[in-house]
């Protein structure tokens, strides 16, 4: 039986991804003993504050070196007035999470109905104030021409980890998993339950003002950090053992 709390709790709170970061440990955990795959998420923007990071330079302590999970540091200060501002007014934020997949094997996914993208997709829109997920150029590559967007391969001492020069399909073409590091963004909403009145109606249908009480986020996007790796690690891990069911990659 599932028990829906309207004071904020079960299906309606983020407290039920703590399944889903425990099952993500050991997902991540067999990825990383079989092909040393490494799963990096950090919040990228938070409301328009944006940040740049050198991803060949990003480590997970880099990322865990703040509160708000911004492996800028003086990116994360401004990151961190801003949520401050928007708590002392009652109010809230949203942003955009990045996420970074690397030594990834080749081969996992599917050509038609379990792409890996969409599964990747369904995943991650599935955590709570989710809004947009966008991998490799994503909307921007709309922009682009086919010339300039595809991702052309080039040789390699070794067959079975072929490299493309650029990586706008974000490690993912047709489908399956070229072997490149996947590149994912992921949106987040601001937090629903703010501290300013809104109008809303009640149970009769009649409008009446609504104001929060209690403790809210501000921002959910440093907590759900985990939670956009914990799902990376879990459709990866599926697809992996799909994959060995077909082919036997692992050895």
């Amino acid at each position: 039986m599932e028990f829906r709390l309207v004071l904020g709790g079960g299906r309606a709170s983020a407290r039920e991804t703590i399944g889903r970061v425990a099952a993500g440990a050991i997902a991540k955990q067999l990825l990383k003993n079989l092909f040393n795959t490494e799963i990096l998420s950090w919040v990228k923007r938070i409301h328009d504050i944006d940040s740049q990071v050198n991803k060949n330079k990003l480590t997970l302590s880099k990322i865990d070196s703040n509160i708000v999970r911004c492996p800028d540091d003086k990116v994360a200060a401004k990151m961190i007035k801003r949520i401050k501002e928007l708590q002392q007014d009652g109010d809230s934020c949203g942003g955009v999470i990045e996420c970074l997949v690397k030594n990834v094997p080749s081969g996992l996914g599917m050509p038609v109905f379990d792409k890996l993208e969409a599964d990747l997709a369904k995943a991650l829109m599935s955590l709570p104030a989710t809004k947009g997920f966008e991998i490799g150029s994503g909307f921007l590559g709309t922009f682009l021409r086919g010339s300039e967007h595809n991702d052309s391969f080039i040789e390699s001492d070794d067959i079975s980890k072929l490299k493309t020069i650029s990586n706008n399909s974000g490690g993912i073409q047709g489908g399956i998993s070229n072997g490149e590091n996947i590149e994912m963004k992921i949106a987040f909403k601001p937090t629903a339950t703010i501290g300013k009145e809104q109008k809303t109606v009640n149970a009769d249908g009649k409008e009446v003002l609504m104001k929060a009480k209690g403790r809210h986020d501000p921002c959910v996007l440093p907590r759900a950090v985990p939670m956009v790796d914990s799902m990376v690690a879990l459709v990866l891990a599926d697809h992996l053992l799909l994959h060995q069911a077909q082919c036997s990659i692992i050895k």
